[in-house]
């Protein structure tokens, strides 16, 4: 069997594990934490992430080892192994707790995020989406709204009844 090729781990990978620059650095070894911290994405799920690291690091374990051993066992990656013992001690000593992936699927506002954890970290993942989700349905609908009717104030309206709204707006205009 063919063994893959890893990257040669540099100096300044290295440099990262001790001194980390910013916040995906810091928190790295959770898995794909967001890395942009001007996007609403990064704002949304900041909270999921330090809840996390609450839940995946024991009182006695600085971040530096986590970061140490994601380093040199999971090669900085979700994916990859770079030595199978090291792996296996950062999954234990994390208790299993890692970010696989988040992303947006339809449209700007649906995102979504997978999360290896217990109920709490799922449960705050997915009130995370949903608000998420909530919140990018009614700027885009007030847009629409307004695109159509500039002088439209009426943002205490919930979502539906905007959906509702618009939907009339809409038709006054095809008819």
């Amino acid at each position: 069997m063919k063994r893959a090729k890893l990257r040669p781990i540099e100096l300044s990978d290295i440099w990262a594990v001790f001194f980390p620059a910013d916040f995906h650095q810091r928190y790295r070894y959770l898995g794909a934490v967001p890395w942009n911290t001007e996007s609403d994405i990064f704002k949304a799920m900041e909270p999921l992430v330090i809840f996390m690291d609450y839940k995946a690091r024991p009182w006695w374990c600085p971040k530096w080892f986590l970061r140490f051993l994601h380093l040199f066992g999971n090669d900085n990656s979700i994916v990859r192994v770079r030595n199978r013992r090291l792996h296996n001690l950062h999954r234990k000593i994390t208790k299993g707790i890692f970010i696989w992936d988040y992303k947006t699927k339809w449209s700007w506002y649906d995102l979504r995020i997978s999360v290896s954890g217990d109920d709490q970290i799922f449960n705050l993942a997915s009130d995370i989406e949903n608000r998420f989700y909530d919140r990018g349905y009614r700027k885009d609908i007030i847009e629409y709204i307004q695109k159509i009717e500039p002088d439209f104030n009426k943002t205490w309206m919930i979502n539906h009844e905007l959906g509702k709204y618009y939907d009339k707006l809409k038709d006054k205009i095809n008819d």
